[in-house]
């Protein structure tokens, strides 16, 4: 069955490798999680250069199974009508924020949903001011219940979720909505940014301009938990609105967390989810160091709730059993550090290589891939011990001298991946290392004090997968 439009392209992504098979064939290895997919003769055929055009039912289902391999991303989306898009905007006083907001939302239908604010009428005055529809809410619901009463009002076909201190344009919006020409898509969200209008911010809001925990990279995605991006945050987001509904929109009952809850529903109800990096919206950072380490608190907290929904995806990293043993080895940094990381080197190598096609230089392929898994269970086990396990590894560091040579480790790491991602937005200052830690310390400290009210551990827990994915599309599919 067709699902596509004609015209639909796809680009494989420039990380994946493209290997020619010895019948004429093509295999790729790449996407995220990591996979290989092999594509018949024919089927190879369709794909020009890295391209593949939706024209009829093979090239419909080679681009919808690169799109959910992660291995190829949508372009060239065509831009929804306005008409069809209606923007719920959840404000809680902050007019000023909200003022920002309706301004860049003009030209479009627009509901405001005032979440039981102190001083109304303020409220009021703006919206009134912007040619927006207001929705008053009683009593307080939380982002996530102002959201569904927005919904409910929709009669268009799709739907834009912009917080009161986002701004968002109406060309990227309409843009972002091009992703739902694939019926398969039920939601969308940009790059979220930090953004602060100071000439002079505070070091902390320059932190989270350049780092802030809603910026999920630059890397599109097909989202769902074990990918590179596993959540979207509701500051901005497009959906269907008939999809949205029929999960039941956001969960009322959440005021954190609510956003990767919808994400995971859809998700776990055969729904895509796009994340587009290349469309920006713009956050506003807290404006006080109480006010920005309090939220990742509060962000922190979540994790207990969203593990006893959804159970393993909340787990804070993924890794193999091979490479989470040559990591431990490496932080450890003793004699048999070097010995015990090579042999799980070659152990992870060879299990890649199994599930490797058959194609010239596969072993050499193999080794670089077990080695980049390497580096990134070296990333992911210096973040638990400086970010979710901390109290733990505070514990640990005065009773063992190991433990305190694997924290200096996971130090050295985490200091060169942030200063690496710090200069690649201009801001490599020291100020932006100690951001790091005591985002890590106050995000940690709400994991630590969600798990302990809901007595589970879930959300602390890693997750060991235990052999490389292959995908193959067999010579008969086409």
């Amino acid at each position: 069955m067709r699902l596509l439009p004609d015209g639909f392209t796809v680009r494989v992504r420039d990380d994946v490798r493209l290997l020619p098979t010895p019948d004429g064939g093509l295999s790729l290895v790449g996407g995220s999680p990591l996979r290989s997919m092999r594509l018949a003769p024919r089927a190879a055929d369709h794909v020009s250069g890295s391209i593949v055009r939706v024209g009829d039912a093979a090239t419909d289902l080679i681009a919808r199974r690169l799109l959910d391999g992660n291995l190829a991303d949508p372009v060239d989306l065509t831009p929804v009508d306005p008409a069809e898009l209606t923007v719920v905007v959840p404000a809680r006083d902050r007019p000023g924020h909200l003022d920002r907001c309706l301004s860049a939302l003009q030209g479009l239908t627009v509901i405001v949903v005032d979440d039981a604010s102190r001083d109304p009428a303020a409220v009021a005055e703006v919206v009134r001011r912007h040619g927006a529809t207001l929705l008053t809410l009683a009593r307080n619901r939380g982002p996530a219940g102002a959201r569904n009463a927005g919904l409910a009002r929709i009669t268009t076909t799709y739907v834009a979720f912009v917080d009161s201190d986002v701004t968002a344009a109406l060309t990227m919006l309409t843009q972002l909505a091009g992703h739902l020409a694939d019926p398969r898509v039920a939601l969308a969200g940009p790059l979220v940014r930090g953004h602060t209008d100071k000439a002079r911010p505070s070091w902390f809001e320059r932190h989270d301009v350049t780092a802030s925990s809603l910026s999920l990279g630059t890397r599109a995605c097909s989202v769902r938990p074990g990918a590179a991006v596993g959540w979207l945050p509701s500051a901005c987001l497009v959906a269907r609105t008939s999809t949205l509904r029929q999960v039941g929109g956001f969960a009322d009952d959440l005021r954190v967390g609510e956003d990767v809850d919808l994400v995971w529903r859809l998700v776990e109800a055969g729904h895509v989810v796009r994340y587009e990096p290349e469309l920006e919206a713009l956050h506003e950072v807290r404006g006080t160091i109480r006010g920005w380490l309090g939220r990742k608190l509060v962000y922190g907290t979540g994790g207990a709730e969203l593990g006893r929904r959804h159970g393993d995806a909340i787990a804070p990293a993924v890794l193999s059993p091979a490479m989470a043993v040559a990591g431990a080895a490496i932080l450890a940094g003793r004699w048999w550090s070097v010995p015990a990381a090579l042999a799980s080197l070659v152990w992870g190598s060879r299990a890649v290589a199994g599930a490797l096609p058959d194609v010239p230089g596969r072993t050499g392929l193999a080794i670089g891939l077990a080695a980049r898994g390497l580096g990134w269970s070296l990333r992911q086990e210096s973040a638990l011990l400086l970010r979710h396990w901390w109290p733990l590894t505070l514990v640990a560091c005065l009773l063992s001298r190991t433990a305190r040579r694997m924290v200096l480790a996971a130090l050295v790491v985490d200091t060169v991946v942030a200063t690496v991602g710090a200069s690649r937005e201009g801001d490599a200052r020291p100020t932006a290392l100690l951001g790091r830690r005591l985002d890590d310390l106050a995000y940690g400290a709400g994991l630590w004090l969600g798990a302990a009210r809901a007595r589970s551990v879930r959300c602390l827990t890693p997750r060991l997968v235990r052999r490389p994915t292959r995908t193959r599309l067999s010579k008969d599919t086409f």
